[in-house]
């Protein structure tokens, strides 16, 4: 059902208006977001929609339709972190709610129906979906006039404070911002976006997401030591933030790194340093509309996040060498590593080879069958009904 269907089926009304935003792909600018660095996401045309309206019950009521016939009712009073009347997926809506209750924004009570084609999983920001077309869709009921990379704010703080999830600013501000055709080139440590023609269909050029669908446990205590390598790094050349070191100077601090951990040091730095080039060298290519030309730094990228930064995994190598050896002009993984996705550039009549050589890739490995989605640039959230 849709979000419509849904709220009419489990609410008995019409809903007020039904609003939607997106997923999103990384397409370059990996584990950078936490050291005030570059970041190229852009929106995918898959999206999560939520249908809202008034309710004279005096209580949030949300439902799904990804989730059977479950209607979940919580009282204002309720609607803070760590209460246990909220938990799980009804965080994410009703988080929104308390965020905005947060900013000084009076919520009246409200239904909220829920429908996502996002893959939840799969690396596409699916939950960043859900916060920022909850957060459009009240900012519009209730006439608040609050500006996308605001709602964005809204939206992550959500998932920081009241689901609990540490996530940066890169998958709300890609969710709420984007336009149709473009990547975001977000600098996070400057706080400003652009938008940089991204029309892979008009390059007759298609951009596949291969789910790998393989998850490591070690992945959340390894991010947290990547995380504290850079801050450890940072504090040892005198900088805030390890993104503040230009590219021009990466020799000279990579000599600067002392201790016994000096080594692994040097190759977190490098990634960092390096991957902010990246995306400023992809975001000067993709201005002057020289699609193609950006498949060197993708894979450059991985080979960097493979062995710099040290997050991938016998997977996510495979995906990436097999799209690669199938003509895929670049590819590389994507997200907090050890598992999860991976991106390949592909001229759109090679799509369907590369797709299928790595399925056919995973299964002699003995691997799960990934799942392969190509995805074109989307608008960010907006209005549907």
């Amino acid at each position: 059902m849709s979000a419509t269907e849904t709220f009419r089926a489990r609410f008995g009304a019409d809903p007020a208006g039904v609003w939607s935003a997106p997923g999103r792909v990384n397409l370059i600018g990996e584990h950078t977001d936490y050291t005030g660095g570059l970041v190229l996401p852009f929106a995918i045309d898959a999206r999560a929609q939520a249908a809202i309206g008034p309710n004279g019950a005096g209580v949030f009521r949300v439902t799904s339709a990804q989730r059977d016939n479950d209607v979940i009712s919580v009282a204002a009073q309720d609607l803070r972190p760590s209460s246990p009347a909220v938990k799980g997926w009804p965080a994410y809506p009703l988080g929104v709610v308390w965020a905005l209750y947060e900013r000084g924004i009076d919520v009246p009570p409200l239904d909220i129906a829920l429908d996502s084609a996002v893959p939840a999983g799969a690396g596409l920001s699916s939950s960043a979906a859900v916060e920022c077309a909850v957060a459009l869709a009240i900012s519009d009921h209730l006439e608040c006039g609050l500006d996308r990379p605001t709602l964005a704010r809204i939206a992550q703080r959500a998932e920081n404070e009241f689901v609990g999830v540490p996530c940066g600013l890169m998958d709300q501000m890609a969710s709420a911002a984007s336009t149709e055709g473009h990547a975001l080139f977000f600098d996070i440590g400057a706080d400003t976006t652009w938008h940089i023609p991204f029309d892979t269909a008009a390059a007759s050029l298609a951009m596949l997401v291969i789910d790998t669908r393989a998850h490591h446990s070690l992945a959340d205590g390894e991010y947290a030591k990547r995380r504290a390598d850079c801050e450890t790094a940072a504090g040892q050349l005198g900088v805030e933030l390890l993104s503040q070191v230009p590219f021009e100077r990466l020799d000279h601090a990579l000599a600067g790194l002392t201790g016994p951990r000096a080594t692994v040091l040097q190759r977190r730095v490098r990634h960092v340093i390096t991957e902010n080039q990246r995306v400023r060298e992809t975001v000067a290519l993709l201005r002057e509309e020289h699609i193609a030309a950006i498949g060197p730094l993708l894979s450059a990228s991985h080979a960097s996040l493979r062995d710099d930064y040290e997050v991938s995994c016998a997977e996510l190598d495979l995906a990436a060498d097999t799209a690669e050896t199938a003509g895929a002009l670049g590819a590389r993984m994507v997200g907090g590593g050890f598992g999860g996705s991976v991106i390949a550039l592909t001229a759109a009549d090679r799509a369907g080879v590369v797709a299928n050589s790595v399925i056919d890739a995973f299964s002699r490995a003995g691997y799960t069958r990934p799942v392969v989605r190509s995805v074109t640039p989307a608008a960010g959230a907006r209005r549907d009904l």
